[in-house]
């Protein structure tokens, strides 16, 4: 198997994520998190008599509790080159979507318990194997072929971290107290609350359901040096993982 970078391709994409998650991600070092006031709360529309911050506060325990979501992720530039990626990812650890990171290449990977299967787009492929014979070997080999391995393998285990719901969710915290109120906006075509919240040249901008339960629904971040479009869907459905047919499986050991 070519030696793809999975640890530089997660860290790189969590990476991603902190920047796009500045509002209230006090993991990732916050944009807010100030003790200056929120805009007043607004006495009709979506959450009325509700202040930006807790607004905001209540999409993130709500984003929290989901049992399943889809992400969707996408970096302008980094040092690597634009990175991005479509998961639908569980609590349980299942997962399905793509990765891409930048000029090497992508990756469509998909779990299921303990099981990961990845398979690697002919960029990726070329952009590690050295040399022309064993780039010939591994295109012969790998190309439209997914990977299957235990999802604790070494060349496997970097991957399957992206599978947990958890680990994207675990550093919003519910207690902004700078975000504000910016008005009404839409996102795929669902009504949202708009917040904003500016910091050090970076503006961050969360998109909060405004029916029903309230979901994040986008967050972006502009200015800076890693601008970020993060959209989040499909709360609480199933994740579709199909098992790859065995005549497209190849294992490694």
């Amino acid at each position: 198997m070519p030696a793809v970078p999975p640890a530089r391709l997660r860290r790189l994409a969590l990476a991603s994520l902190c920047a796009a998650s500045a509002l209230a991600l006090t993991a990732c070092g916050p944009l807010g998190q100030t003790a200056e006031a929120s805009r007043p709360s607004s006495p009709s529309g979506p959450y009325p008599g509700l202040s930006g911050s807790e607004i905001l506060n209540k999409a993130i325990t709500a984003t929290k509790s989901a049992t399943s979501l889809r992400l969707r992720f996408a970096t302008e530039t980094t040092e690597d080159g634009p990175i991005g990626g479509d998961l639908a990812v569980d609590t349980e650890g299942d997962c399905a979507g793509t990765l891409q990171m930048g000029t090497e290449g992508g990756v469509e990977i998909l779990k299921t318990g303990d099981t990961v299967y990845l398979r690697f787009d002919e960029k990726m492929l070329r952009s590690q194997a050295e040399g022309e014979e064993e780039t010939r070997a591994a295109l012969d080999l790998l190309l439209g072929k997914w990977v299957r391995e235990k999802a604790d393998a070494a060349d496997a285990e970097d991957f399957a971290e992206f599978c947990d719901l958890d680990s994207y969710l675990e550093g919003f915290q519910a207690d902004d107290t700078a975000a504000k109120r910016a008005g009404e906006s839409t996102v795929g075509g669902a009504p949202t609350v708009v917040l904003k919240e500016d910091h050090q040249g970076e503006k961050a901008t969360a998109h909060v359901a405004a029916k029903g339960t309230p979901h994040l629904l986008r967050l972006q971040v502009t200015g800076g040096d890693e601008p970020m479009d993060m959209t989040f869907s499909e709360f609480d459905e199933p994740v579709p993982v199909e098992k790859p047919a065995a005549q497209d499986i190849v294992d490694l050991d």
